[in-house]
């Protein structure tokens, strides 16, 4: 049997806020150069339809237009073609909320946002429910990655769904939100 292709159907959003500081606090992180490279050549390798960074700060998402200027009308481009076409999903935007416009405004219809995180939750999906879910549905599916110590409880109640942790050995569970990411992109999305 087939498995259906639900790739075209994805997209991920890093936010940059609300998120919490290491003392809970609600807060809004620096966006890094590597976050906005490799999470687009993960997009880019697993087929997703987009890759939103969510931050409010203007000056953090002037500065990541201008890396993405450089790798899309830049030297850089010219240099590594392979980054400028990775790059080619990327989108900023100030809010979740503009995530959502877009994404159902291309779809004309509801997106179904999957929130991720270190701790366990209530009623979380394992990656192998998950991506059934994604197989037998229509999407559109938005996976939410957060930054710092993780999404605010508030992103939770907003999903409609959430995604177990990813678990490794023992009781240490602080992945970086890149390497979060990449697991979870080939459990959903990998070749099986």
């Amino acid at each position: 049997m087939e498995m259906a292709q639900v790739g075209p159907k994805v997209s991920i959003a890093l936010l940059h806020y609300p998120v919490y500081d290491r003392n809970r606090r609600e807060v809004a992180t620096a966006v890094t150069n590597l976050d906005l490279h490799d999470l687009a050549r993960m997009a880019r390798t697993y087929g997703l339809f987009r890759y939103y960074v969510v931050t409010p700060v203007l000056e953090q998402r002037i500065l990541a237009e201008r890396i993405r200027g450089h790798w899309q009308d830049g030297a850089g481009g010219n240099y590594n073609p392979d980054r400028r076409e990775a790059l080619k999903l990327l989108q900023i935007v100030p809010g979740l909320d503009d995530v959502l416009a877009d994404l159902e405004n291309i779809n004309n219809r509801k997106v179904q946002v999957i929130a991720t995180g270190a701790c366990p939750r209530k009623g979380a999906l394992s990656c192998g429910e998950l991506r059934r879910t994604m197989e037998e549905g229509n999407g559109p599916y938005l996976l939410l990655f957060g930054t710092g110590w993780g999404l605010t409880d508030e992103l939770f109640e907003r999903a409609d769904l959430i995604l177990e942790p990813i678990k490794g050995s023992g009781d240490y569970n602080h992945l970086p939100v890149r390497a979060a990411a990449a697991i979870i992109l080939d459990r959903l999305l990998g070749e099986r």
